[in-house]
């Protein structure tokens, strides 16, 4: 039980940290230095969305290390959570919960590609005419978009307390509790 998983649990916290960090960052700091700096809703719109498109190939790669840590890591204690009372639970919350925030992430990045492409200088046909890619509310895809990039850091902050409740699970008088309240208790699949 005491088997060293260090590389994976590195894997799993750095990239869940970088993921936390970097959306929150982003909701508060990139956006809101955007709209002090903006001036006009399209500029404002411009330079956000900049910013997130540079953050966008480190925030996937943050994602991919920490769903390579977080596999890992459940490969390696399958025999405590099928074992141990209440990790199987914790464990299914904290799936569910990463897969809620790989969503919320990839529909921010969508909205947030519309508004990119809405806010991008129109390009002139031949006769000077812009050529309008804005789409038909733009007004309703800015406010999804605000809530998804509010979404992320929400979700993955409960990813980090569902680490901490995982970490002190590990915990050897954790385990051997646990361990003791599954054997003496009803089979798992008996309501």
């Amino acid at each position: 039980m005491s088997e060293r998983n260090t590389v994976l649990r590195s894997l799993h916290d750095v990239g869940l940290a970088a993921w936390f960090g970097g959306a929150l960052m982003g909701a508060v700091g990139l956006n809101g230095a955007a709209q002090d700096e903006g001036g006009t809703e399209a500029t404002t719109a411009r330079i956000a969305s900049s910013g997130w498109s540079k953050w966008t190939p480190v925030s996937a790669a943050a994602i991919a290390v920490h769903l390579v840590g977080g596999s890992g890591l459940l490969t390696a204690n399958a025999a405590r959570v099928a074992g141990q009372q209440g990790v199987a639970a914790s464990t299914l919350a904290k799936t569910v919960l990463t897969g809620a925030a790989l969503a919320a992430t990839a529909y921010a990045r969508m909205l947030g590609k519309k508004v990119e492409s809405a806010s991008s200088p129109q390009p002139e046909t031949e006769d000077g005419h812009r050529i309008s890619r804005h789409p038909a509310d733009m007004e309703k895809v800015n406010h999804r978009l605000m809530y998804m990039q509010w979404a992320v850091p929400a979700l993955t902050g409960g990813l980090i307390i569902l680490n901490a409740l995982h970490g002190e699970q590990q915990r050897p008088e954790q385990q051997a509790k646990g361990m003791r309240h599954r054997a003496m208790g009803p089979p798992p699949w008996h309501c």
